[in-house]
């Protein structure tokens, strides 16, 4: 048993004052009134706040490592120890577009990876059925048509959550629904789609649109676009970049005033220079640099970034003017929902894995747990770590 106290506590939904939690083994036992914590290892933190740990259902990469490149567990691995370093205890490592076999190992890694770091929540596919007149950074040579073949490759993943990016206006809406019924989170974006072809996939069974504003057609006075359709359509999630590059501070507070809050994640799109990596990479034979925290290809195109999820929380708080709640809840328990973990992860209560971040007063990283393990170092960290 391990008794966490001396800090507010976050549960997911509201702040308590003068309590502690009692985690045992993997898992939250209860949270009781400071005066009633039971007797056993208690660590004061010293103040701060706990609160549920970060999940990012959009990393390409960290701490130097690009998941295209070494789709392995061990690529995985180093990219869930850099990202946990600011408060992440749960992502899908995402691979971008490329040649099926880069896939294949992509799923494969994941699959082990999740035996052996517990972060890896399931993976995500961003491409390569896309709509190549939004196709971003994305190389256009390795964008295709989703095949039968292909639907069963995803759909028998078996490696925890599985969310495919596709482009809505390539993908036809009877293969959304098969992938949906097969249990694959489907998610909208890099497309050119209209609002009517946006609705119906979403009607078919797709669950989100990814990184809202990029790389998907705007709204106009006659045609809402996808963008209009992720904002119209209330109970599919959205990712938000908020790093202050992608989408403009105002764009944001617009479509946080448009629907339900509870439905718009917050994500990074996180490359290797990401959470402490080199200012540059290789992303398939193209140079990618960091300029003033942005990252683009030599062309200007805008190419994942430099994000980390506390920065994206702080930045939600202190640019975008949300409240901490909100902020704290879009980055933990919103995309825990949308993976349908709502029961085991994103809160702060009993039976809820003991996966939390405690945050200093700027909301800071001064220590993270992934099911009970603390990222102050143990034997079960060192295996992760090094796998």
């Amino acid at each position: 048993m391990i008794v966490l106290s001396g800090a507010r506590i976050f549960d997911g939904e509201r702040f308590l004052d003068d309590h502690a939690l009692v985690i045992e083994g993997a898992h939250i036992a209860a949270i009781v009134p400071h005066s009633e914590k039971p007797d056993g290892a208690v660590q004061d933190l010293g103040g701060g706040l706990l609160a549920p740990g970060y999940v990012d259902v959009q990393v390409n990469g960290g701490g130097g490592i690009l998941f295209n490149e070494e789709p392995t567990p061990e690529g995985i691995a180093r990219i869930a120890a850099a990202h946990r370093n600011h408060g992440t205890v749960g992502l899908l490592p995402t691979l971008v577009t490329d040649a099926p076999q880069v896939m294949d190992a992509a799923i494969a890694a994941t699959r082990e990876a999740r035996r052996l770091t517990p972060a890896t929540l399931g993976i995500h596919l961003e491409g390569p059925f896309l709509d190549p007149r939004r196709k971003g950074a994305h190389e256009l040579s390795y964008i295709r048509d989703l095949g039968r073949d292909d639907v069963a490759t995803i759909a028998k993943a078996d490696c925890g959550a599985v969310m495919l990016t596709l482009a809505p206006n390539r993908v036809g809406t009877e293969s959304i629904a098969e992938l949906a019924r097969q249990g694959v989170l489907v998610s909208l974006g890099h497309s050119d789609a209209s609002y009517e072809e946006a609705r119906r996939a979403v009607a078919a069974g797709a669950r989100a649109f990814t990184h809202l504003f990029n790389a998907m057609s705007p709204p106009t006075g006659r045609e809402p676009g996808m963008v209009g359709a992720a904002l119209d359509l209330d109970d599919v999630f959205v990712g938000l970049i908020a790093d202050g590059h992608h989408v403009h501070e105002a764009n944001l507070r617009v479509a946080l005033a448009a629907k339900r809050r509870d439905r718009f994640m917050l994500i990074t799109d996180a490359m290797p220079p990401a959470a402490g990596g080199p200012d540059h990479f290789d992303l398939q034979g193209r140079r990618v640099t960091s300029i003033d925290g942005c990252l683009r290809l030599d062309d200007g195109t805008l190419a994942g970034s430099v994000l980390t999820m506390d920065e994206a929380v702080r930045y939600a708080v202190n640019v975008v003017r949300l409240p901490l709640a909100d902020a704290l809840a879009m980055a933990s328990r919103v995309p825990a929902t949308f993976l349908r973990r709502e029961t085991d992860l994103g809160r702060i209560a009993p039976g809820y894995l003991a996966s939390l971040v405690h945050l200093d007063d700027e909301l800071r990283v001064l220590e993270t747990w992934i099911e009970g393990h603390s990222s102050r170092g143990s034997e079960h960290d060192a295996v992760a770590d090094n796998t």
